[in-house]
């Protein structure tokens, strides 16, 4: 439906509102390409010059990556999380793998002791859907199945300021997994994530703790020894 037509200002404003709004409800999910500028302009209603500007402003604010030649992609789902992107973006692999553990490992912990049984019922089946992305041996399939997955570990743990945080670095987590797991699924890259559910279903806080951090410095099996730090 064509948008409604305010002073210009406020027209760019409305605009830019909508094309975040098909960002972070996954309408467009990062990684993907946007609609053309002609598309867009006959979507929303509007000129090309609004359209442009609007298009920037998200790119500025690190949403989206306009390539030419290309298209324009989607990079983050929210303005902190494109911020997070750009500044841990050249960050030491295994400091990002100690990150994650440390959030991971608080999560788990109060997931095992605040999960409800909606909590229990969505774990079980992105678990699922993560042996199902493994099985078929499309590595992109797994990457994401298993970052959804662990945020619905963080999730369980009803701390909305963690949660809100573990979501900003998402792209950032995503890209490191996706170098970690490597364009071929091996054998030796799987994790077992069972353990982890069973320790949050059985309110086992610390087991459930103990588990989320070994998967982060372990996936890749000699990608960190204790000479390195």
């Amino acid at each position: 439906m064509p948008l409604s037509h305010p002073r210009r200002s406020a027209l760019s404003e409305q605009v830019i509102a909508a094309l975040r709004a098909q960002i972070t409800s996954g309408e467009w999910p990062v990684g993907s390409r946007i609609p053309t500028e002609p598309e867009l302009v006959e979507q929303l209603g509007v000129a090309r010059n609004t359209v442009r500007e609007a298009v920037r402003a998200l790119a500025h604010n690190g949403l989206l990556d306009i390539r030419q030649g290309s298209g324009t992609y989607v990079v983050a789902t929210s303005e902190l999380a494109g911020v997070m992107h750009r500044r841990f973006a050249d960050a030491d692999p295994r400091h990002i793998a100690e990150l994650r553990a440390t959030l991971e490992s608080s999560a788990a912990k109060l997931a095992a002791e605040r999960r409800t049984e909606k909590d229990l019922k969505q774990l079980d089946a992105l678990l699922l859907r993560r042996e199902e992305a493994w099985e078929s041996g499309d590595a992109e399939a797994f990457v994401a199945a298993d970052t959804t997955f662990h945020l619905a570990v963080v999730s369980a743990s009803h701390n909305d300021v963690l949660t809100a945080m573990y979501a900003d670095l998402g792209e950032v987590l995503r890209d490191w997994l996706r170098e970690d797991v490597g364009e071929e699924l091996t054998p030796e890259t799987y994790m077992d994530h069972s353990r982890l559910v069973d320790a949050i279903r059985a309110g086992a806080a610390q087991t459930a703790a103990v588990e989320a951090a070994a998967y982060p410095l372990l996936c890749r099996p000699g990608r960190f020894t204790a000479s390195d730090g």
